[in-house]
């Protein structure tokens, strides 16, 4: 049967329903944007060194924090396919199995934090610099387990595209996150001056504060007795199925952190300002990114729905309908990137040394261009990978991600910077990242064409029953 359905405004797979899903995610994921932002532009006015570290120390922490947040996420895709087969009584069950993952992961990340100083030590940035990543990669890794499960228990809602839930818990988080960190950062209402140290405190904190919420929601009355979610029992089939998709999704997470990390490193042994431009550059396109990571998550959970019910031909055109409805924002964003880029550096301007920033500004100007570019292709990259990924198809992202990643972004990064000098070092490494984005997004574009995902399942098959039961046995008995 043919199921390459265009995307139409209304009905099952259109950017109608998509966008019921997507635009509480989007607003979600600004507001975490937001926290982002507002956090950096904060460091900014304390020490420049202070933002470059928060940047550097947070990749770090998020590296191995990826591996088991990508994992136990997976269960959003578990999460929609039961609710598209309409077997709630699996849901409750499979999102505990991703806490019972949770669990373990927070225990290493523990084991991690206690490795701050010698991981820092082998990135090689001067002293300055290195103290303040110490200090953030130790708390935010011993802290881990908010986060963690925070992104196991918001499954039970986006998988069901139940997304308002998650966009009033992530405000609340987002509200407090700044308000902390403007009172821990700079020594408010009696509070000591923390610097970079109160940023990563306010982040542990704001994500206990939602943990809890999530938590006390989840085992609601109604929960319980619609979605099972009393059901803390572990199950070993299923969290064996969890762990055979979910382990891969979060390798490929965590591995392409990783690149972008070693990306990170190699820029910053250019220079300081360097290190600070591509820093700046960075947060500025998570303006146009963390949005897109809403239209991703509802691509998967439509995917996966209608993949529950056996209809490939709608889960192909909910993915048609995320990638032009992206395709235009995303346009409109490199724009503005490339007319006006001063616009999107006057909060870091507002409260930075104005001698620093001048030093910054017209580099800063420069990276915009190829984050303009390359931020068109990634809308390729994050809705036909988060289409495929909604299917199960988690092994094969992981394999072109790590292996593109490495060949395009790592290799040539550090070739540049080791053996080039002057204006080249950065440009080159710059140009192997955006190389990177666009051809990942071809790939998935194809992969996605190829039509394999379709029949791809993560979910155990239901019990068949019979058509009709036998006829219940007779007894004769005799007539008096």
């Amino acid at each position: 049967m043919k199921t390459n359905k265009l995307p139409s405004i209304t009905g099952p797979g259109g950017c109608g329903e998509l966008f019921k899903i997507a635009f509480p995610l989007i607003l979600s994921t600004s507001a975490f944007t937001l926290q982002l932002f507002v956090d950096r532009v904060f460091l900014m006015w304390y020490d420049q060194n202070a933002m470059s570290a928060a940047m550097m120390g947070g990749i770090l922490n998020f590296v191995a924090f990826s591996f088991f947040m990508g994992t136990a996420n997976y269960a959003n895709t578990f999460v929609s396919q039961y609710d598209g087969a309409g077997r709630k009584e699996r849901i409750g069950p499979a999102v505990w199995q991703s806490m019972y993952f949770c669990v373990f992961a927070g225990v290493i990340m523990i084991g991690i934090s206690f490795f701050a100083r010698p991981i820092m030590d082998l990135v090689g940035h001067n002293a300055a610099v290195r103290s303040y990543e110490v200090s953030y990669f130790k708390i935010l890794a011993a802290g881990a387990w908010p986060g963690l499960f925070t992104a196991a228990m918001s499954c039970f809602y986006t998988g069901r595209g139940k997304t308002w839930a998650v966009l009033w818990i992530n405000v609340i988080r987002t509200v407090l996150n700044i308000a902390m960190d403007y009172t821990f950062i700079f020594g408010k209402f009696g509070f000591p001056k923390m610097g970079i140290s109160g940023a990563a405190t306010a982040t542990v904190l704001s994500g206990l504060v939602a943990c809890i919420i999530y938590f006390f929601i989840f085992l609601g009355k109604d929960n319980r007795g619609n979605f099972n979610t009393g059901d803390f029992r572990f199950d070993g089939q299923l969290f064996k199925r969890l762990m055979k998709f979910g382990v891969p999704n979060g390798t490929q997470f965590m591995l392409d952190i990783l690149g972008f990390s070693l990306f990170v490193i190699f820029v910053g042994r250019i220079s300081t300002t360097a290190m600070a431009a591509t820093a700046m550059a960075c947060q500025i396109n998570t303006l146009s990114f963390m949005p897109m990571i809403g239209f991703g998550i509802a691509t998967s959970v439509l995917v996966g729905r209608s993949l529950g019910k056996d209809d490939p031909a709608t889960a192909q055109k909910s993915a048609w309908s995320a990638g032009i409805m992206t395709f235009g924002y995303m346009l409109c964003i490199a724009t503005c990137y490339i007319i006006a880029p001063g616009v999107f550096m006057v909060a870091f301007k507002v409260g930075a040394d104005a001698t620093q920033f001048a030093q910054i500004q017209p580099l800063v100007t420069k990276l915009l261009i190829f984050v303009a570019f390359y931020c068109v292709f990634d809308t390729g990259n994050i809705i036909f990978s988060a289409a495929i990924k909604g299917a199960g198809d988690t092994k094969f992202v992981m394999y072109v991600s790590v292996i593109l990643n490495w060949i395009i972004v790592v290799i040539p990064t550090y070739l540049a910077v080791t053996y080039l000098k002057g204006d080249a070092q950065l440009y080159v490494s710059w140009t192997g990242l955006t190389s990177y984005v666009c051809l990942l997004s071809l790939i998935f574009f194809l992969r996605f064409l190829g039509g394999k995902w379709k029949n791809m399942r993560v979910i155990e098959k239901a019990p068949l029953l019979p058509d009709r039961m036998p006829p219940m046995p007779t007894i004769e008995t005799e007539s008096v």
